[in-house]
Order: structure tokens, then sequence, then C-alpha cells
């Protein structure tokens, strides 16, 4: 039987340091099967982000499946390029996977910041949190619409303050808009700030006139916005607003936000294809466990069932769309 792991536990292995053991559950199995001892998990971020939590949330479930106890191993700084590096500098064996937001990181770390890998060098098994930009506003402003956005802006770039983080994907979003609706991208008056929170109690309290950040951030402030414009191709959590497909055709092109999940180092699935299918069957029965489900509803947390190829293919379209408007990203 695996033992219980209670709220006040989990919180306890979580504040103790940058590495949390779960322990084995009794699952018999055959001398010299992989995997034979625990499993790290990396994530490339501090402690109490996203990724830290849907780690330490989805192990029990993990371990369960894949029949070891799971580490989880903590790697934060320099934006995730820290974390990145040290996952592909350890054995590509099986016994280290990825918990990340492989983008907009990964493709950030390799575009800005010289990274020692590539892109292909990471395989992602399962992205089930997938982020976007929102436009939103304050909910007095007397901002009513995207269509009032771009009215003031094609009149004048510089009417209305933006809340943005730089060398972001909503930075990107914001000049992609730009262009997009006729706006003069060099006269656009910018606020930056070091941080989505920081972005959205800016635009809630009516410091800047619209914002560009995390939607699924803005959720909680859900009544102190107006949302505006939701950059994907479908609508998201219940907000009112219109999609940018709906506003700027459906090849409006924008850069999907953090997609958050778990992968290991490509070379994996070449050198170990059973040890592989042993991984990708455990986060797959994992992902659609009901306890699971619950659990991590529960706690904001995704974890459905996307799959490799198109978790895979998600990562490589907004790595391309970054490296189109790279200049953006560098701040050139």
């Amino acid at each position: 039987m695996s033992k219980t792991l209670t709220r006040r536990t989990i919180l306890k292995i979580a504040s103790g340091g940058v590495a949390a053991s779960f322990a084995a559950p009794a699952i018999l199995r055959a001398q010299g099967a992989y995997p034979e001892r625990p499993i790290s998990v990396v994530v490339p971020f501090n402690t109490g982000g996203y990724n830290d939590r849907l780690a330490r949330a989805f192990a029990p479930f993990l371990q369960e499946k894949i029949g070891q106890p799971l580490t989880i191993v903590n790697r934060g700084g320099g934006g995730a390029l820290l974390g990145h590096s040290y996952f592909m500098q350890q054995p590509d064996d099986g016994y280290t996977i990825l918990c990340t937001s492989a983008a907009p990181y990964l493709p950030l770390n390799i575009l800005t910041q010289d990274a020692p890998f590539k892109l292909e060098d990471f395989h992602m098994i399962n992205l089930p949190s997938r982020d976007y930009t929102l436009m939103a506003t304050s909910a007095d402003s007397d901002i009513k619409s995207v269509e009032d956005v771009v009215t003031r802006l094609k009149a004048d770039a510089g009417a209305l303050s933006i809340g943005i983080q730089p060398a972001s994907a909503d930075l990107v979003n914001m000049m992609l808009f730009a262009d997009a609706n006729g706006i003069d991208r060099s006269g656009l008056r910018l606020v930056t700030y070091d941080g989505g929170g920081p972005t959205r109690n800016a635009t809630a309290g009516g410091v800047v006139d619209i914002g560009m950040v995390g939607g699924q951030g803005f959720i909680p402030l859900a009544e102190k916005v107006r949302p505006l414009l939701v950059f994907d191709d479908a609508g998201r959590d219940g907000w009112t607003s219109p999609n940018v497909t709906e506003l700027n055709g459906a090849d409006a092109q924008y850069v999907a936000g953090s997609q958050r999940g778990w992968g290991v180092h490509a070379s994996f699935v070449e050198k170990h294809p059973d040890r592989y299918q042993t991984v990708l069957a455990a986060i797959e029965s994992a992902s659609k466990d009901e306890a699971a489900i619950a659990s991590l509803e529960a706690q904001d947390l995704a974890t459905d069932w996307v799959g490799p190829e198109a978790s895979n293919k998600a990562l490589a379209a907004t790595a391309k769309v970054m490296t189109q408007h790279i200049d953006l990203l560098k701040g050139t």
C-alpha cells in the first residue's frame, strides 16, 4: 500500500529545500526491470511557482503508475536556463525527467541567452497547461472593447499606456497586434514590469490603460478587470472578449503563452524506447486518473492529456514565431 501524503506533509516537503522525495509505492517489479531506483524530476524554477506546484501535486499519482518514488529537484535561476542546462547534463537513461514551462522559456534560452542546447534536444511528453496572453483593462475604464483600443491607437499610438513584461511572449503579441491593425508600433507607450503579478495589479488598479499578460493569472482578478482580447484561436476560461483570430482573421499570428508540463531528453526516446514507453504510459495513465484530475483541479493545476505529438507541435510552432521576432525579444 502506498503512503498517503497529507496536505501538511506535502507543504512540509515543499518548504524543506531544493529536493523533496515522495515515498515509494509497494509495487512488485521484476528484478532488472526499469525503473529500479527513484526518478528525479527537475523543475527549472524555485519552489512555489506553477511548475513546482504541478510537479509536487502530480508526483504521488505518477509514482503510483511508474512504481518508484519521485524526487523533485528545483534548479531555478537565469530564466530557467540554469535548470534546463542542468537537466541536459544528466544521463539520458530515464532516471531524470523534466517539469517545465517549455514555451516560452526554451526558445528564450536559445534565442537570447546562448543556451548550450537546442530545441530538438528536448522531447515533451505532455504539456497540459497552456496559458495565453490576455489584453485587459480596469473594470472602471472607459475602454469598453478591443475596437476602442484599435481606434485610439491608430489615431495616436501613444494614446494609451500599456502594461507589459519586457522580452516576453506578451510583448511579441502586442507588436503583432499593432502590425495587424495598422498601428505604429514605434509610437506605443509601453510601461514595463518585472513579472506578471505587478502587470496584472497595475491593470486592475487602472495604473495603466491596458495590460498584456498571461490570462490564467487574471482569473482571481476577474471582477476587477474587463477582458478585451484573448490571444488564442478559441475562447478561454470563460472570458467574454473575442479571440485574436476573430479580430484579425484565421491566419492571425500570435505567440502562445506558457506551455507547461513533462518532458525527457530527446536522445532518451531513441536510445531506450522501452523505457520511454514506460514513462509515456505512466504519465498518460496518471493524467487520466480521476483522483489526479480532481486533486489538481482543486489546486487550479492542469492535468489534461494532450500527448507528445500535439505538445511538441505546439512548442515548435511557438518557437518558430518567436524566432521570427527575435529583435523584439532582444529589445532591439
